[in-house]
């Protein structure tokens, strides 16, 4: 359970993950209950993605490519892990990035004076090419106070940051529903058939090998929702319950759903323009001048890749530029966005 000390918002800071975090990731994603493909509960796995996200890093680049940068919320004073989150420069680069787009069938009988409609679900490429927000995680006992806010919004302004990194579209896929067991209704439904394995033995099977396995045995033709078993149906499009709240930060940032979802547990994936996101869009640029005794709490932002920090801290814009709490992760002279909290 976390202390009051634990909770004060100025004292976590979002920066890039190392290898010195892989047991506070690997405690993470033991409670994650499954289907967080970007969060495995395998240590071999997560230190190669820590691995990956380090070469990222250090990548020299004009353009995206196909990395990922890990995100960690720690707690300066304890060092504590709180969460997580990642960003995915160009998605469908090593395999297929395959989502089902969901539209409308009408169909309409003259003689019964009946018209009938029922969804379809296409397998689709739509978003190759685009960037990837995703991986966010918190830890339970954190979900208050603003935690949350902060390590998801601290990947827009890494975007911000690091424009020539990522492409124009961003998408964000939010988990499905699923049962208390951890199994889900919509794989049960539909791809489950035809794989032979359960859920989570799937979604371990993603998070370490990819996809390809989805482009192999995947039926390639239309399914219609109306031959789902009802459960499926209605898990389809939703996120999980543990997902509401990421769902209403999305929408608060400008993505929005426009009928993808996810090949595994039905789950929405919402997108949006980079530049239409609310914290891209509203963040201003100014050099820190110094430390301040008071001020509004500001999301802050700073450094190039390894050496980026993002923190909810006091702060005063004045003549001479940006004043900050004196434990902001800053110093003065830095450049920085910020933007309101």
């Amino acid at each position: 359970m976390a202390t009051s000390a634990e909770l004060r918002l100025s004292d976590w800071c979002v920066r890039p993950a190392g290898l010195r975090d892989l047991d506070g990731l690997k405690a993470l994603a033991e409670l994650t209950g499954g289907g967080f493909t970007n969060l495995p509960n395998d240590r071999d796995a997560l230190s190669e993605r820590i691995a990956r996200s380090d070469a990222s890093y250090a990548a020299r680049l004009t353009e995206p490519k196909d990395e990922n940068y890990i995100l960690v919320l720690e707690h300066a004073p304890s060092g504590r892990i709180g969460g997580t989150c990642c960003l995915f420069s160009r998605v469908g680069v090593r395999w297929p990035f395959y989502s089902y787009k969901l539209t409308t069938l009408s169909m309409q009988s003259a003689e019964l004076g009946r018209t009938f409609r029922t969804g379809v679900l296409h397998l689709v490429n739509d978003f190759e090419g685009a960037s990837e927000v995703g991986g966010l995680f918190l830890h339970p006992d954190l979900r208050t106070g603003g935690l949350g806010r902060l390590l998801a919004r601290s990947r827009y302004l890494f975007l911000g940051l690091h424009r020539a990194r990522f492409g124009d579209r961003v998408l964000a896929e939010l988990r499905g529903r699923m049962r208390d067991d951890g199994s889900s209704p919509f794989w049960d439904g539909l791809a489950g058939k035809f794989f032979g394995m359960g859920f989570q033995e799937a979604d371990a099977f993603n998070a370490v090998q990819g996809n390809q396995f989805i482009a192999d045995l995947m039926p390639k033709y239309p399914v219609y929702v109306a031959m789902l078993p009802a459960e499926a149906q209605e898990a389809l499009g939703h996120p999980h319950d543990h997902g509401q709240a990421a769902k209403r930060l999305l929408e608060a940032e400008g993505f929005g759903f426009h009928g993808y979802v996810d090949i595994f547990d039905g789950g929405p994936t919402m997108d949006t323009r980079l530049a239409d996101i609310r914290t891209v869009r509203e963040a201003v640029p100014a050099r820190v001048a110094g430390v301040a005794a008071d001020g509004e709490t500001r999301l802050v932002a700073g450094g190039q890749l390894k050496d980026f920090r993002c923190a909810a801290i006091p702060a005063r814009e004045s003549d001479a530029g940006l004043l900050l709490g004196k434990d902001a992760p800053f110093s003065a002279g830095d450049e920085v966005l910020h933007a309101g909290f």
